[in-house]
């Protein structure tokens, strides 16, 4: 099984506040909103950008694949590290998502991602998860 979809891409910001105005000017709506980080998406297919302060360390600008099994996101994880790719350690996160990070032989940081079919839940009050397209 392949990833869904390509989900996400995450991008250095210098202004928080300017680049979230400038993304929700786009239609993006903020989803996740955190003093070094933000998450927007498209509210029609939930397709997202993640926005990362000069001080946020626990990655860097990568893209994204989602995956709707958390197993496939074990099972990849797995194929690439007997495939002799160096890859970080799977990891679940506070959302409900779980993913793990690598660099592809050109050195891109890339993530796998599994997400819940709910959405990545919402931490901007009054704002809903977006929920996974179904695909299919």
């Amino acid at each position: 099984m392949a990833a869904d979809r390509l989900g996400h891409v995450a991008i250095r910001v210098q202004d928080m506040d300017r680049a979230k105005a400038f993304y929700q000017s786009l239609g993006l709506r903020l989803t996740w909103d955190a003093h070094d980080w933000a998450y927007l998406q498209s509210p029609e297919t939930g397709d997202g950008i993640a926005l990362l302060s000069p001080n946020y360390k626990a990655a860097g600008p990568h893209f994204a694949f989602h995956f709707s099994n958390r197993a496939e996101v074990d099972r990849i994880h797995a194929q690439l590290v007997a495939d002799g790719h160096r890859c970080g350690p799977v990891h679940d996160h506070r959302d409900g998502t779980a993913s793990f990070y690598l660099q592809d032989p050109e050195g891109n940081w890339l993530e796998m991602l599994y997400e819940p079919a709910g959405g990545i839940p919402s931490n901007v009050p009054g704002q809903p998860a977006i929920p996974a397209p179904v695909l299919g």
